[in-house]
């Protein structure tokens, strides 16, 4: 295990355990260390343990509690200790640091731990929530201003996102848009069919498919598909900086490069929609038509069963759900950090997110439909 400069490394040398320190030692590497410590001598007691300290350079109260409390377990397991290197002011500060039991600096080491974990997340979250605030902010001026002025769009870009994005997607769309009709048909044919309802499979499929699973259903395959794309899209801009070289050259990265895929998210969810409930309409047919059924009495009890309303409504939630994958999309991919499996992170946080925020849209909707009856 390679050190760093704000990593200690523990190495095992015969029945020696050799840790050697960073060169900045401060209150969270201290706590990480204190409990890689504490596993080492758990799984193997060494006879002898040496700290190596030539490279402490700075170091608050917490990492010379450290060197008490490792000298105070070795002390305890009767295991030889070692300090080397370690320079003249934090000798200092370690001679005249108070004798403490065992016990006692094990509780505040732990206590320590918890009070960190709780202040990092508490921190943590506030600046998610202060940077999702600001985004979504920036992403409503820039959305507004692009639909005042269409000119600022960059329309280019935004045609190959739709592409990428509607036509690409047109295949996986239908084939579980027909498989999904074709099966609801079947399983709602089962039970229809010991009172002699058959016929009515037709209503249920149209009014299922228009009002909820057409929009949700395209809406997940959508997070999964080009939602994941715009966020690895993003993140390896992100970590390649050339997010940060838009920004030195005075291009906004929201106008440049959000507003574009939100644009095409906008206008291919309504259509990629509409090919799902048509071809879950399809699957249907074959059902009924499979049954003995004409497939004009398949047609009109659908005409019977879906308004007007069901339609608009269903493409009305689509809207929203495009809207929604393509910013979470988008957000994840601004917020990533560096490192080998960044990325990664931000496509499964922005699929999980699109996912749970589409589904909880998706309540608040049918609330909103039932108390306005629609």
């Amino acid at each position: 295990m390679k050190s760093n400069q704000r990593q200690s490394s523990f190495l095992w040398e015969g029945n020696t355990l050799e840790i050697h320190l960073p060169e900045i030692f401060n209150t969270k590497e201290v706590s990480k260390d204190w409990v890689t410590f504490l596993e080492s001598i758990s799984k193997n007691t060494p006879r002898n343990i040496s700290i190596f300290a030539q490279k402490l350079k700075e170091s608050d109260s917490s990492g010379i509690s450290f060197l008490k409390l490792v000298r105070t377990e070795c002390e305890s397991k009767k295991i030889q200790f070692a300090l080397y290197g370690l320079d003249e002011k934090f000798q200092y500060r370690l001679n005249i640091t108070n004798d403490d039991s065992k016990k006692y600096q094990e509780q505040f080491a732990i206590a320590l731990r918890k009070s960190e974990q709780i202040g990092k997340l508490t921190i943590d979250s506030l600046l998610e929530f202060k940077y999702l605030i600001t985004f979504t902010g920036e992403l409503t001026v820039s959305f507004w201003r692009s639909f005042l002025h269409p000119s600022k769009i960059r329309w280019k870009d935004s045609f190959r996102v739709a592409e990428s994005m509607g036509v690409n997607a047109f295949p996986i769309i239908a084939m579980i848009g027909f498989l999904l009709g074709l099966i609801m048909s079947f399983q709602s044919a089962i039970p229809m069919r010991k009172f002699g309802a058959e016929i009515f499979v037709a209503n249920l499929v149209g009014l299922s498919l228009f009002r909820e699973l057409g929009p949700l259903m395209t809406a997940f395959i959508l997070s999964g598909r080009s939602g994941s794309a715009f966020a690895a899209e993003l993140g390896t801009m992100k970590v390649s900086e050339e997010i940060d070289a838009l920004t030195t050259m005075g291009l906004p990265p929201v106008q440049f490069l959000i507003i574009p895929r939100l644009v095409a998210s906008l206008i291919v969810t309504p259509l990629l929609t509409i090919v799902f409930n048509l071809f879950g309409l399809i699957g249907g047919a074959v059902v009924l038509v499979s049954f003995g059924f004409p497939l004009i009495t398949f047609v009109n009890q659908v005409n019977i069963a879906v308004g007007l309303s069901d339609i608009l409504g269903g493409l009305l939630k689509s809207y929203f759900f495009g809207m929604i994958i393509a910013s979470i999309g988008c957000y994840r991919g601004l917020k990533t950090a560096s490192g080998a499996g960044a990325v990664g992170e931000s496509t499964t946080s922005a699929v999980v997110g699109s996912i749970i925020l589409v589904s909880i849209l998706d309540g608040i909707f049918s609330v909103l439909y039932f108390y306005l009856r629609i």
